[in-house]
């Protein structure tokens, strides 16, 4: 363990992990800690790669030909759904003694992928760069940035996707990446049934010659257990509030790193200020006070299951649209059942105080949905809900009979 600025940092996985053990922040779990051995053994081999980069033009040279046979192999960790995989993957990613390392949602990451493929044959277009397949120059440039990726929610559901994947991590590992992934698929049941797939399996052999593949099969759904003890609606909207809606959302993203994203609509961009994995966090004010109606509200319901709302505030006479705005929110988010997390200013019942409208009536519908969005019984199946859907991409990815 070190010290930073007067506080305990620690220098491995299993450090981190038996400080939050001994904190009562986890349990421990026999499966999680084969995982923290794999993922300690996993830095200490990058370290020495790492530090063969560092030493003299003539080590770097020896080095370069040692790495020609001794290929550092990464991680594929999959497993049922709240075992903890990111929350380990993430300890890993933290810790790790590299600048330029990666960590991304694997669907965000793909989509970079493309909108580097496209801008790639604009250039071949416009004669600024003479190679015609943009794969291999899309592939040093990935790794030229980061040189070791951790991909969260490793799936394979897009044509488009699975069509460039062997190519490009082809080129990623002949590029020197190390790749460590979490995913409730193994790889062999990856887009199972999927158009094609007979040109897909190649990526299922170089995946399993560059990353060790590990199963996590924790006894309990932590995440389910967190969930219970989670606050999902807090007033009044003020500082207290902001810190438990941060406790909370530390929690039900598991520490992952949080950024900036858009989601494409219609020739434009929806902006979400705040995501990690499959949760989003807007203000009130991003998602009520601007020009946004149905189809932006779709687009985030259908990408994220989590959606946090901060400062909520009393919606009288002088927000008519934005209490529109508001019931078209909890009615989409409603219908797809999302999991919701808010601060307002007021208790439900005296959110909209108007007096006139058709939005008077309209809220009562708002008011019982957001207290229902609340209840027990509605996140236990938005839990179950969940699981559904993870282990319908299993069923739907694993190989068939025949």
């Amino acid at each position: 363990m070190h010290l930073r600025d007067g506080l305990q940092t620690h220098a491995t996985v299993r450090q981190r992990y038996d400080h939050l053990v001994t904190t009562g922040a986890i349990e421990r779990d026999p499966a999680q800690e084969r995982i923290v051995v794999a993922l300690d053994r996993l830095t200490e081999e990058i370290s020495v790669k790492r530090l063969a980069h560092k030493s003299s033009a003539l080590g770097w040279l020896f080095a370069r030909k040692r790495e020609t046979r001794e290929i550092v192999k990464g991680l594929y960790i999959h497993g049922g759904v709240g075992r903890g995989k990111t929350m380990l993957m993430d300890m890993f990613f933290e810790l790790l003694p590299v600048r330029r390392k990666r960590r991304v949602h694997f669907n965000d990451f793909m989509a970079d992928v493309q909108d580097r493929i496209q801008k790639h044959r604009q250039a071949r277009k416009d004669g600024t760069v003479k190679e015609d397949d943009p794969i291999p120059p899309v592939a040093r440039q990935l790794a030229e940035q980061a040189w070791v990726l951790c991909f969260d929610e490793f799936s394979v559901t897009d044509i488009a996707d699975a069509m460039i994947l062997s190519r490009l991590f082809s080129g990623l590992f002949a590029n020197g990446v190390v790749l460590v992934a979490t995913s409730n698929v193994a790889p062999e049941n990856l887009y199972r049934d999927g158009l094609n797939r007979q040109l897909f399996l190649p990526f299922v052999s170089i995946l399993e010659r560059h990353a060790q593949v590990l199963t996590l099969d924790a006894d309990k759904d932590y995440r389910l257990e967190k969930l219970a003890r989670t606050p999902v609606y807090v007033t009044p909207a003020d500082a207290e509030a902001d810190r438990a809606l941060d406790e909370a959302w530390k929690a039900m993203t598991r520490g992952a790193p949080t950024a900036a994203t858009s989601l494409a609509l219609k020739g434009r961009q929806v902006l979400v200020p705040a995501a990690a994995g499959n949760a989003a966090r807007f203000s009130f004010a991003d998602l009520c006070e601007k020009p946004l109606g149905a189809r932006d509200f779709l687009a985030i319901a259908g990408r994220f299951s989590t959606v946090f709302i901060d400062h909520v505030p009393v919606l009288g006479e002088g927000k008519r649209n934005e209490a529109k705005r508001f019931i078209l929110l909890i009615d989409t988010l409603y219908d797809h059942h999302t999991r919701l997390v808010v601060s307002a200013e007021a208790a439900v019942q005296h959110l909209y105080t108007a007096k006139r409208g058709n939005e008077v009536f309209e809220f009562e519908r708002t008011a019982s949905r957001l207290i229902e969005m609340q209840s027990r019984d509605w996140l236990e199946d938005w839990a179950e809900r969940q699981k559904a859907v993870e282990a319908k991409q299993v069923e739907t990815t694993a190989p068939s009979s025949s």
